[in-house]
């Protein structure tokens, strides 16, 4: 029985103690895959905003280019250990696919939007203060965010319990 299974295998019982077990333990499990969807993420998102930022683009050619990196980083920390693992190119995208969209959907969205929410921000030099902070604040954001839609998608087998189930 995998991880996944388990917790929802004691979810129904009417003993507390296990159902509290399963319940911190799903919040771990999803806690892990928000940290690591999110760095995917940022890794992304930070890259997109320095280099429309650093080019003088637009506010959303910056944001379009940082959704792209964000989607293609994230994707690729939830691949490079399936491909280790020997799965084919093919396989490996489909799981991340599977696991991912969502969180990272969530998370571009919230973050995006918190950026052009404060002002100045996305005019904000790469030297400035306002642009780091608001870049940092806005992912924690965009990770609270995603939080609850990835334990309720791992509490039914979904999300990053699909790549959990090949580790």
């Amino acid at each position: 029985m995998n991880h996944v299974n388990h917790l929802h295998h004691h979810s129904g019982h009417g003993d507390q103690a296990p159902h509290q077990s399963a319940k911190a333990s799903l919040n771990r499990v999803a806690l892990s895959a928000t940290v690591h969807c999110l760095s995917g993420c940022a890794i992304g998102e930070v890259a997109g905003m320095v280099i429309g930022t650093a080019l003088g683009w637009s506010n959303m050619a910056t944001i379009a280019l940082a959704v792209v990196l964000a989607f293609i980083s994230g994707f690729a920390l939830t691949m490079l250990p399936l491909l280790r693992h020997r799965f084919s190119l093919r396989r490996a995208l489909g799981l991340a696919l599977a696991a991912d969209t969502a969180s990272i959907s969530i998370m571009e969205l919230v973050d995006n939007t918190v950026m052009l929410l404060i002002p100045g921000a996305m005019n904000a030099g790469l030297d400035s203060l306002l642009f780091w902070t608001s870049l940092a604040g806005a992912l924690v954001i965009a990770g609270i965010a995603a939080f609850p839609v990835n334990r309720w998608l791992i509490s039914r087998g979904q999300g990053h319990a699909v790549v959990h189930a090949h580790h």
